[in-house]
């Protein structure tokens, strides 16, 4: 279970922070990334850190400790101007920045009203990734790769990996791709099993849904 919640947006992933002590927070920050290791490779993160005032030195030793597991921080967003003005001596993007180039970029993705994680890179095998909401990928699942999430799933690429979507029993969820080929496709609590019928249309851009219980296959055209 992930300590701290992370949502994507149209610069990279966004990272929540809640109250605590700084260094126990960083440590636990770093563990997180580090047990989510393929995921975050190469990923542009920005950090909220509410109101916490953060000293220049605490926000590029982060900065440090996230370049060497090969992420970027380019932003810290903070009530705090103080906070605010510490990161932006060291290059990084503030809440202030973001807002005054288009606050519609800090939003969270959405479908039909409910919240989403954007992921812009593919997503490569051995990641798994846990949500509670839709899950957009804007790439490619490889094989080996697993999503789990409450609500649909959309990749604009190739489906390679598992996805099981409403995972808590929801079934008016869909699971969409440019190209269909899964290890394993579940919604809700029932396994498509047909997997002549996909490999047959793969290469077509499909949404799959249940309708009282038995699976149907549209082409993803809307």
């Amino acid at each position: 279970m992930q300590k701290f919640p992370i949502k994507g947006f149209s610069e990279g992933i966004l990272i929540s922070i809640g109250e605590g002590d700084w260094k126990d927070i960083q440590s636990d920050l770093l563990q997180q990334i580090d047990s989510e290791s393929t995921f975050f490779n190469q990923a542009k993160i920005a950090v909220d850190i509410g109101e916490r005032e953060l000293r220049a030195a605490q926000i590029s030793r982060l900065r440090d400790a996230l370049l060497d597991r090969e992420v970027k921080l380019f932003a810290v967003l903070s009530g705090s101007k103080k906070s605010e003005s510490n990161a932006a001596t060291l290059g990084l993007a503030t809440r202030s920045s973001l807002l005054e180039k288009k606050e519609s970029r800090l939003s969270t993705a959405i479908q039909d009203g409910e919240p989403g994680l954007v992921i812009v890179k593919t997503v490569r095998g051995g990641a798994e990734i846990n949500y509670d909401g839709h899950v957009i990928i804007m790439g490619d699942l490889n094989a080996g790769a697993n999503i789990q999430c409450t609500g649909s799933v959309f990749i604009w690429l190739k489906l390679r990996g598992i996805v099981h979507a409403g995972i808590e029993g929801r079934e008016d969820v869909v699971v969409c791709a440019m190209q269909f080929n899964p290890i394993r496709l579940r919604i809700a609590k029932i396994e498509y099993k047909d997997n002549k019928l996909i490999r047959k249309l793969r290469k077509k851009p499909l949404k799959i849904r249940l309708e009282q219980e038995r699976f149907v296959l549209d082409y993803w055209d809307s």
